[in-house]
């Protein structure tokens, strides 16, 4: 059966949820790499590899958004093959700075490699399509060809990861927003998803994070805590802003629709991603250590990553509304929570992740008052 694209809206296909849950394991090798290397050094790696994850997510989410995911040819040969090699540079995260840069190397240029060709061939009957992907293509196969090299180096390793993601991200703004089509439903619904998958990873890191320990009011005391916070965390995106991005994204068409998609679905939904994965870093930290003091990368993790979280949306803010914002409620509790920081390392990591929480329900409390007349409409 040959590859095809699909000219209507869809919902998320059993097929899309399966591929992603090499991601579900790609996110917890990033939070192994950080714990390995519990250093502001080592959360710079870490961000390096989550970003190069991302890419590859985003890139087969934006391929399945075009052809139809139950497809045989996407939906079986070629997804499973793009799974497999997204599983092989999975398990070469924690090592991908020392020993295992090549293998995650060679593996992601293959990842990127049946992306590009994948998404030619289907859109082949498309002129502008076609166009779009072609112009994209030199920018991805240049980046992964980066990390790959990037494997057989040790000096200037880093410096070809940075290289690698301008060609990704840089190269995504620089092809143009012209020749691609989008379904908004399926788009907002995908990303929506992937936001829980790493949700998922903060559980993961709470339950490891007691493996080994006695379990006391303490461990009990840390994983309710993270629970809530994570819970807040779901509840800033679900509760009113998946519904109004995905109405926005709805109502624009052509480049500006396909502009908005890149800047506040790609570019701005990562650092939401880093925000959650370090925040479940710290948190399996502090579930095995709820008495003792945090170390600077760790407080960083945890009030720092949630701020980021917090800071995402009043970039999106400024991006929808063209004009700078920093007057919302989550603006003002990120900058409470990098405030926070210095004491976190001051104080035993659960009265750390308890003024988290605290900061999380006050803001919700704020927005439960302020917002009901938005979220009613």
């Amino acid at each position: 059966m040959s590859v095809a694209a699909v000219d209507h809206e869809h919902r998320v296909s059993p097929r899309e949820l399966f591929f992603d849950l090499v991601f579900v394991f790609a996110f917890t090798q990033v939070v192994t790499l950080l714990a390995g290397d519990p250093t502001f050094a080592g959360i710079g790696h870490g961000v390096l590899v989550l970003a190069a994850l991302w890419w590859a997510w985003v890139s087969y989410t934006s391929l399945t958004n075009t052809i139809n995911p139950d497809d045989q040819m996407v939906g079986g040969v070629a997804q499973l093959a793009a799974l497999i090699a997204t599983f092989v540079a999975a398990l070469a995260v924690p090592d991908v700075f020392d020993d295992e840069g090549a293998l995650f190397g060679a593996a992601f240029l293959v990842v990127c490699a049946l992306h590009i060709a994948l998404y030619a061939f289907a859109v082949r009957g498309s002129r502008d399509q076609l166009r779009a992907v072609l112009r994209l293509a030199p920018w991805s196969l240049l980046g992964a060809t980066l990390i790959l090299i990037a494997g057989f180096t040790d000096g200037a390793r880093t410096w070809l990861w940075l290289a690698a993601l301008v060609c990704f991200y840089l190269g995504a703004a620089l092809s143009g927003s012209t020749g691609w089509q989008l379904h908004p439903s399926h788009l907002a619904e995908r990303y929506g998803l992937v936001l829980i998958i790493a949700l998922g990873e903060a559980f993961i890191s709470i339950g490891i994070g007691v493996t080994g320990t006695d379990i006391g009011l303490g461990e009990i005391s840390a994983a309710v805590l993270g629970l809530l916070v994570a819970t807040s965390i779901w509840l800033a995106y679900f509760n009113f802003f998946s519904i109004r991005g995905e109405r926005i994204l709805g109502e624009l068409r052509g480049a500006d629709q396909v502009a908005f998609a890149r800047d506040v679905y790609v570019y701005a939904h990562f650092p939401m991603i880093v925000g959650i994965v370090l925040f479940a870093f710290a948190m399996k930290t502090i579930v095995a250590h709820v008495g003792e003091e945090l170390d600077s990368p760790e407080a960083f993790a945890l009030c720092g990553g949630c701020a980021l979280y917090l800071l995402t949306y009043s970039v999106i803010r400024t991006r929808v509304a063209r004009r700078l914002s920093i007057s919302s409620g989550r603006f003002v509790a990120a900058v409470v929570l990098l405030v926070l920081v210095p004491l976190a390392t001051a104080v035993p990591a659960l009265a750390a992740l308890a003024l988290v929480t605290v900061v999380w329900l006050a803001l919700h409390a704020y927005e439960l008052l302020w917002w009901r007349e938005s979220r009613a409409e």
